[in-house]
């Protein structure tokens, strides 16, 4: 058996970065003291969720990698003895920024680092203002816990770049995520907004047989610039096993740190009886490639 304890760092952000990165650390904390060997944290779990509107001043929130968040995160990771997903606003160059999530091993060391590929840009999501997307592909990072196959929010709705995960050695995908409701919208549809989300990252797991793990920011934060209705963080972080069971999952409305147990070996056995990669039909699939079949 190899059994991996992940934690998983739900939480709410404020304008204060000072407390929004001790209740990183905080959970990290606690997370390691339950056994975790791998902790994940949010989407951009620095600072308040910024793109919720176009506002040049909001790129003095990005730093370099290596930087001083990566240089504190790279001795907690040491400090608790745990692989730690972070996701931080990379500065890259002057006018050229990413949304990057970057991987330290147990030790402190720089295990890898992913910048997100796909860019949303929706009402209250105004990321292509701020993010260029990502040029490393989507190559797998070996850390002592496993080979992680770590995307970013927008990425868990395209299967393609679960796959390319994958079928380069992934043994667990990874999604660190900022989505919420518009506080506006009817009940109902945010119960199949928060139902499509969740389905379509378990079925990542079932074409794929591995394991998903999705950390998502919780609780309300208005717009910076005060025109819009803000932003309601549904939460829900969860983990799914490799046949898409949920193994564990947080709640809606508050900060949550969630402890999951997840058997890496299962992937073997489950591919096994449902082999859809061995019956993958790789010359019929060109048209992949085309933005739509006219």
């Amino acid at each position: 058996m190899h059994n991996l304890t992940v934690g998983l760092v739900q939480q709410s952000c404020g304008v204060s970065r000072d407390l929004n990165v001790a209740t990183c650390i905080e959970g990290i904390r606690k997370a390691s003291a339950l056994g975790a060997r791998l902790v994940v944290l949010q989407e951009l779990h620095n600072d308040i969720y910024f793109p919720q509107n176009e506002d040049t001043g909001h790129f003095d929130l990005a730093e370099p990698i290596p930087g001083p968040s990566t240089d504190l995160f790279a001795s907690v990771a040491r400090e608790f003895g745990v692989v730690l997903v972070t996701s931080l606003f990379e500065k890259r160059a002057p006018g050229l920024y990413h949304n990057t999530a970057v991987v330290f091993e147990k030790d402190g060391s720089l295990a890898g680092r992913y910048r997100k590929m796909h860019i949303p840009d929706d009402p209250a999501f105004y990321e292509k203002f701020y993010f260029t997307p990502g040029d490393l592909g989507f190559n797998p990072i070996s850390t002592s816990a496993g080979t992680l196959g770590v995307l970013i929010c927008w990425d868990q709705w395209f299967p393609e770049a679960a796959r390319l995960m994958a079928l380069a050695g992934a043994e667990l995908l990874i999604y660190p995520t900022a989505i919420g409701w518009d506080p506006h919208d009817a009940a109902d549809e945010k119960e199949r907004q928060l139902n499509a989300w969740m389905t379509v990252q378990r079925g990542h797991a079932i074409a794929n047989g591995i394991p998903v793990i999705a950390v998502n920011r919780v609780g309300y934060e208005p717009d910076p610039a005060k025109i819009g209705p803000g932003l309601q963080f549904w939460g829900n972080s969860f983990a799914a096993g490799c046949q898409g069971e949920l193994i564990g999952q947080a709640g809606n409305d508050q900060e949550e740190l969630l402890t999951v147990e997840i058997d890496l070996n299962r992937s073997d056995a489950v591919r096994r009886i449902w082999p859809f990669l061995r019956d993958r039909r790789m010359e019929a699939y060109g048209d992949l490639l085309k933005r739509y079949r006219d």
